[in-house]
């Protein structure tokens, strides 16, 4: 059988021209990684210097980790790439998380109390093709499946196993308002999947408030960590004014009282993340539901900035749909592709800039890459991660916001994917000729990294 690097000639083809670089020019290519990663960062390196060497450390670590913090070289090429055989004018309008990738879900409890596996990060939302979410997903289990120390066979096979479960479910929904009751929980799940959800319904709150807080005269204040610093009282005071602002965007159904949101202490948090390293990001102590220091609650800031993804489908989302403030666009996002979302999501300005707010929950699990170590690990979890991110697609339609989305996106991708063993084979010599680029690009930087090139 021949391998999944050469059913597609065509792709690897245009891969080497990406960004508008001549085919015989690798050497072009390289210098244009490297220029993008100094630009995308650069409007952080006076703020943030140790957070982007932090970045820049983590990304030179690996290929699967410089694929996590470059989302903006991946819709740079999302360009010039030919487009999908199964994709239409409709299926474009579909509300991706534009950054799907293994790393990027989790579990975690849903406003109902129950324990599920999802996606789980929203930063890059934005309206697209529906197959840029699949692509950068099946190019992500080729990389981690490389660190991994899995085969070609083994690692196609379970991308295959991702875009049938993902047609599959996508075809459930049609027609039914089956994704707004789906869920992937311990009663629905095997393997690594099942150990992620049920690692995040065994934790506490107290373990939580144990790991970066303490209580002290009666009063709970965040400790004094490495990566959980004070920040000045300009900053500080601009977050407890900013709170008011967040409280607003939430929808007053789902409001608690005044009290539960008054501020207690205020951190910068370092270290989180890979592609958001850069931007700021601060752990608010907040009063919760009682007096008590026992339900305190851990509410992250996050910094946003201009989607990713816009620059292959520039002004797809209109500004209008999310009042211009990356901060509400993440934000919905987050709503529209979770059914039973955190009640605590909103958005904020904190010092003109805008934040994306949510819950630091007690009870998340990050799903780990590193445990799928076996072939059939990763085919059991790549049939969920389909799943997952078919639920998401499909409940960020119509159903959600005809205003944003005017189609029913389970019925626009059921309807285009008219084979889908055809999807199968375009999605896989993607993933295998993508991630070969990945590994270029990679080695770009990591010359430049260690040449100690400027890359912010």
């Amino acid at each position: 059988m021949p391998s999944p690097r050469t059913s597609l000639l065509a792709f690897a083809l245009v891969l080497a021209a990406c960004a508008q670089v001549p085919a015989d020019a690798a050497s072009a290519r390289k210098s244009w990684v490297v220029q993008q990663i100094h630009d995308h960062n650069h409007p952080y390196a006076a703020t943030a210097s140790g957070e982007l060497d932090t970045k820049l450390a983590t990304m030179a670590g690996g290929a699967f980790a410089f694929y996590r913090g470059s989302a903006h070289l991946f819709f740079q090429d999302m360009k010039t790439l030919p487009a999908s055989a199964y994709a239409t004018t409709q299926t474009g309008y579909t509300w991706i998380g534009g950054d799907a990738h293994l790393g990027n879900f989790d579990a975690s409890r849903d406003s109902s109390g129950k324990a599920v596996f999802k996606v789980a990060d929203f930063d890059e939302g934005y309206l697209g093709q529906y197959v840029w979410d699949l692509r950068r997903l099946a190019a992500s289990l080729v990389l981690a499946g490389h660190d991994n120390g899995l085969s070609d066979s083994d690692i196609g096979a379970a991308v295959d196993t991702l875009v049938g479960a993902y047609v599959d479910q996508m075809n459930d929904f049609k027609g039914t308002s089956g994704e707004s009751t789906f869920r992937l929980t311990k009663d629905t799940t095997t393997g690594v999947v099942d150990d992620t959800i049920g690692a995040a319904d065994g934790k506490t709150r107290d373990k939580l408030l144990s790991k970066y807080t303490a209580v002290s005269g009666g009063a709970r204040k965040f400790q004094a960590l490495s990566n959980l610093i004070a920040v000045p009282a300009a900053t500080y005071s601009g977050v407890t004014s900013a709170m008011a602002g967040y409280v607003s965007s939430i929808a007053s159904s789902k409001r608690y009282p005044a009290a539960f949101y008054t501020v207690k202490d205020v951190r910068q948090k370092l270290g989180s993340g890979v592609g958001s390293l850069g931007r700021a990001r601060y752990y608010v102590l907040v009063e919760g539901a009682s007096a008590s220091t026992s339900d305190d609650v851990i509410l992250e800031f996050k910094q946003e900035a201009v989607s990713a993804v816009a620059a292959a489908a520039p002004g797809r989302l209109p500004a209008s749909a999310y009042d211009s403030h990356e901060g509400l666009r993440v934000a919905r996002t987050a709503k529209a592709q979770v059914s039973n979302a955190e009640v605590l999501i909103g958005h904020a300005s904190v010092g003109g800039l805008p934040f994306y707010v949510h819950e630091k929950s007690p009870f998340q699990e990050d799903f780990d890459p590193a445990k799928l170590d076996s072939a059939g690990k990763l085919n059991t979890a790549a049939g969920y991660l389909g799943q997952a991110l078919a639920s998401a697609h499909a409940l960020a339609d119509q159903d959600y916001d005809s205003a944003v989305v005017s189609y029913s996106i389970d019925k626009q991708v059921s309807d285009a994917v008219v084979s889908k063993s055809g999807l199968k084979s375009e999605i896989r010599a993607f993933a295998f000729s993508y991630a070969d680029q990945v590994e270029l690009d990679w080695e770009a930087f990591v010359e430049a990294y260690n040449a100690g090139t400027p890359l912010y």
